[in-house]
């Protein structure tokens, strides 16, 4: 959906991303008219490229006052601070399909038969180290494939304890 973005919040993430690569400047966070997003919420930024991921990065809570704001932070990040990729250049800009996933607040699961990859993201534990895994991703099919690359993400080797945790998101493209 190149230049033709739906809604609102992935309107703010493009504006966003594309006035930061040109200027180095952000938008004020404007009032999103919305009524089903939340005041604030954890919000991931995915930016895709020739159908090739080309930065994510996201919060799993509000750390900023409003989500246009959650959502200004992080396309930013995501266009420049995502260490998988150097950042975006202005060529780019045109190609870039760019995604919002809005996160609902996580709840703790017992086992892997509480989750489902297209359902549900999960977040992996393990003392100070945290990953995450958003749902419905192209190639994640299992409860275990989805553990096992959220563990990786997060430094956490196959014998430590983990707990996890589901959350749903409303995604925006």
């Amino acid at each position: 959906m190149k230049g033709t973005d739906a809604s609102d919040i992935v309107r703010l993430a493009r504006v966003t991303v594309e006035q930061y690569v040109r200027h180095q400047t952000v938008p004020d966070p404007p009032h999103l008219s919305d009524p089903d997003l939340p005041l604030r919420a954890g919000v991931f930024v995915t930016l895709h490229r020739d159908g090739e991921l080309r930065g994510c990065i996201g919060t799993i809570g509000p750390t900023h006052p409003s989500v246009a704001a959650e959502v200004i932070h992080n396309a930013v990040q995501a266009a420049t601070a995502d260490p998988r990729f150097p950042p975006v250049a202005e060529y780019e800009l045109d190609d870039l399909d760019i995604k919002v996933d809005v996160l609902h607040p996580a709840e703790r699961v017992d086992s892997l038969a509480d989750l489902d990859p297209r359902t549900y993201g999960v977040i992996t534990t393990s003392g100070w180290k945290r990953g995450l895994l958003l749902p419905d991703l192209e190639g994640v099919d299992t409860p275990q494939q989805q553990v096992g690359i959220a563990m990786r993400k997060a430094g956490i080797g196959q014998g430590e304890s983990v707990s996890l945790e589901r959350f749903k998101v409303d995604r925006y493209a």
